[in-house]
C-alpha cells in the first residue's frame, strides 16, 4: 500500500497467471476507487513481492528463471528488472530500512532464505538495487551465517540454491514482513512462520502448528503486519482465513472467505491510516476478486 501526496493511496497486486504482471488500484483521499491500471507487463507468474521504504513495489517472478522487478505504483515509469537480487523461483521480498538489506524467499521444497546488500550508496533514502551482493543463509542452532552466492544470475549450470552447499533449506518459502528489527517469513511445506533477528543474526520458529495450543492456522502464505506488531498470515487453502499472530504468540482469526473452493487469500495490506484492510481471493467463482474490510483493527 502506497500513500499519495495530497491524500489517497495505491494498492498493488501481482498476477500469478502465466501472463504475469502487476496491477494497481488507486483510491482518493475519501477511499473511493478512482482508477485501475497496470504497472508491470511482459513478465510471468508474478507471486507476492513487497514494498520498499522509498515508495516502490518489488514484484517477484515465481519460476525457475524468475527475477525481481522494481515497479512504480503510480505507473509513471516502467518496471525495471533487478537480476542482481538473484534468478530463481522467487516468492517475496522485503526491505530492512535500518540495515539496508533486502530479504528474499524461494518457493521450492528445498528453497533458501536470501539477503541482498546493495552496492550503491543511498540517495534520498533509496537503495540502488541494480548491483550488490546476494547471500544465502546457513543456520546452525539459532545462529545464522550469511554466505555470498557465487553466481546469482545463474550463468552456469548450478541453480542459486545449490551454489553454497552449507546453506540451509527451507520447505517452500512464502511471505515476508519486516517489523521492529525482525524479519518474518512463512514456509508452506511445514506451515511454519519464522522470525529472524537482524541484529543478533538469530532465527527461531514464531509459529508451528505442531506445538501451538490451537493450531488452526494452516496453509501459511502471504504476510503483512499491523501497526501494533501483529503478523497477519493469509491461508492458501485450508479454510481460507486471514489469521493474526499477536505479539504474545496467540492467534486471532481476522476474517474468512467462504464458498471459494480451490482459492487462496492473497495480497493483504492496510491503507496508510490502518483502518482499511485489502486482500484478494485468487480463484473466486467467476474470477479473482479484491475486497476492502473496514476496521477498527488491533493497533
Amino acid at each position: 500500500m502506497f500513500p499519495l501526496s495530497g491524500g489517497g493511496w495505491v494498492y498493488v497486486s501481482n498476477s500469478e497467471a502465466s501472463a504475469g504482471g502487476v496491477g494497481a488500484l488507486r483510491f482518493d483521499a475519501r477511499g473511493v476507487l478512482v482508477d485501475a491500471y497496470a504497472i508491470l507487463t511482459g513478465t510471468s507468474t508474478n507471486c507476492a513481492g513487497g514494498p520498499t521504504p522509498w515508495g516502490m513495489w518489488l514484484s517477484c517472478e515465481e519460476h525457475a528463471r524468475g527475477r525481481v522487478f522494481e515497479c512504480d505504483p503510480t505507473g509513471a515509469a516502467p518496471g525495471e528488472a533487478r537480476p542482481a537480487l538473484g534468478v530463481f523461483r522467487h516468492e517475496a521480498a522485503i526491505v530492512d530500512p535500518v540495515q539496508g538489506h533486502v530479504y528474499l524467499t524461494e518457493d521450492e521444497p528445498d528453497g533458501r532464505f536470501y539477503r541482498f546488500t546493495p552496492a550503491g550508496a543511498r540517495a534520498a533514502g533509496r537503495l540502488d538495487l541494480s548491483a550488490g551482493v546476494l547471500e544465502v543463509a546457513q543456520v546452525v542452532g539459532v545462529a545464522v551465517t550469511w554466505h555470498a552466492v557465487p553466481d546469482p544470475e545463474v550463468t552456469g549450470a548450478l541453480a542459486t540454491r545449490e551454489q553454497v552447499p552449507e546453506s540451509t533449506a527451507f520447505n517452500g518459502g512464502e511471505g515476508l514482513w519486516y517489523y521492529d528489527g525482525r524479519v518474518y517469513f512463512s514456509t508452506k511445506g511445514d506451515d511454519r512462520v519464522w522470525e529472524y533477528d537482524v541484529v543478533a543474526r538469530a532465527i527461531r520458529v514464531h509459529y508451528d502448528p505442531l506445538t501451538a495450543a490451537d493450531p488452526f492456522l494452516r496453509g501459511v502464505d502471504n504476510l503483512t503486519g499491523s501497526a501494533g506488531g501483529d503478523i497477519l498470515v493469509a491461508e492458501d487453502g485450508d479454510d481460507l482465513q486471514l489469521v493474526a499472530i499477536l505479539p504474545d504468540g496467540s492467534l486471532r482469526a481476522v476474517l474468512q472467505v467462504v464458498d471459494h473452493p480451490g482459492s487462496e487469500v492473497t495480497g493483504p495490506a492496510f491503507d496508510p491510516s490502518g483502518t482499511r484492510l485489502y486482500f484478494s481471493s485468487q480463484r473466486a467463482p467467476g474470477g479473482a476478486v479484491t475486497y476492502e474490510v473496514t476496521g477498527p483493527f488491533h493497533v
